[in-house]
């Protein structure tokens, strides 16, 4: 027994991680894919932000929050993977106690920033569709900024007292993790004292966070439905194909974000495999996904991505 980081007798220096429960002799193997499906997340990401910061007719409010979205998916992905992979290739299963606090506040900040950026792009879609003429003096370049700092503060906000409350509770119990890294509601789970604050805390962040931006979501598009169904057809095609991929995004990101907290909060057993796996496709499937789905959907990006990579082919030509 060791002493815990409040004074009291704990085995918390460290956790360990024990990546798919029941899958440790196939872990070796599935790293592989999902060290493929990371670097197709961070090279879609990075080419999302490289040709919307390249082309200057791109500078408008909608692609620059798609860069914000791109830059968090890569930190968001970046913030477990790379522990993943040193646990499923060479067994590195333990994580010091401030570390694992760490990666905890990195991937919940991020998720609330990723949540507050699709909020304002909704925001930016709503205004675009309903109030066509005011767009351009409401969604000025300083103003979009002041937006992303916004959504960087309030992520980061509602999330330090997380690993701050984590930090008073002792650990006598168990020190061994469920997940592949750290997230709030496993670590929280090993604790051998009354954690209510804990609880009760994380529902609050959920319902602020998560719950008033997928409220506000939902309402932006009420409203712009209720603008797009007195337009012409030929304008109601245009204004669902700019709101399309955005939609998408939402979904991709809110359906597995919720998925996850309903199996945490309801599951019972420590060894299943569900939230892990669900955990999983929480923090790497937006990554890959957004990209994909910018790509296809929006035609200025798929223009560009198309001229990129025929610029490529021919200067590799001999």
């Amino acid at each position: 027994t060791m002493v815990g980081p409040n004074g009291n007798e704990s085995s918390a220096t460290y956790f360990i991680l024990i990546g798919l429960p029941g899958l440790e002799e196939a872990q070796f193997w599935l790293a592989f894919p999902l060290c493929s499906l990371y670097l197709i997340a961070v090279l879609g990401n990075l080419t999302i932000i490289y040709i919307v910061w390249t082309e200057h007719s791109l500078h408008e409010p909608m692609y620059i929050f798609l860069c914000m979205l791109s830059g968090l998916d890569i930190l968001v992905s970046t913030s477990s993977m790379p522990k993943m992979m040193a646990i499923f290739w060479f067994n590195s299963t333990t994580i010091q106690f401030d570390a694992c606090l760490l990666q905890m506040f990195a991937i919940h900040s991020l998720s609330g920033m990723e949540s507050t950026v699709l909020l304002a792009m909704a925001f930016d879609r709503y205004v675009a569709i309903c109030h066509p003429l005011r767009h351009a003096t409401v969604l000025t370049l300083p103003r979009v900024t002041k937006i992303g700092v916004a959504a960087v503060l309030r992520g980061a906000a509602l999330m330090a007292p997380l690993p701050i409350f984590i930090k008073q509770l002792p650990f006598c119990h168990s020190n061994i993790l469920s997940h592949s890294y750290c997230l709030h509601q496993d670590v929280m789970k090993l604790a051998c004292a009354d954690n209510r604050v804990n609880v009760i805390y994380g529902l609050i962040v959920i319902i602020v966070a998560i719950g008033l931006d997928s409220l506000l979501i939902s309402l932006s598009y009420l409203l712009i439905l209720k603008t797009v169904l007195g337009l012409t057809r030929e304008a109601q095609t245009k204004a669902f194909g700019t709101c399309v991929s955005h939609v998408c995004a939402v979904f991709i990101f809110y359906v597995p974000f919720i998925g996850l907290s309903m199996v945490h909060r309801f599951s019972k057993r420590r060894d299943s495999l569900l939230p892990v796996i669900m955990a999983n496709i929480y923090l790497l499937v937006p990554p890959v996904l957004n990209p994909i789905v910018y790509g296809v959907k929006t035609k200025e990006i798929r223009q560009r991505i198309l001229r990129l990579f025929h610029v490529a082919k021919h200067t590799s030509d001999p």
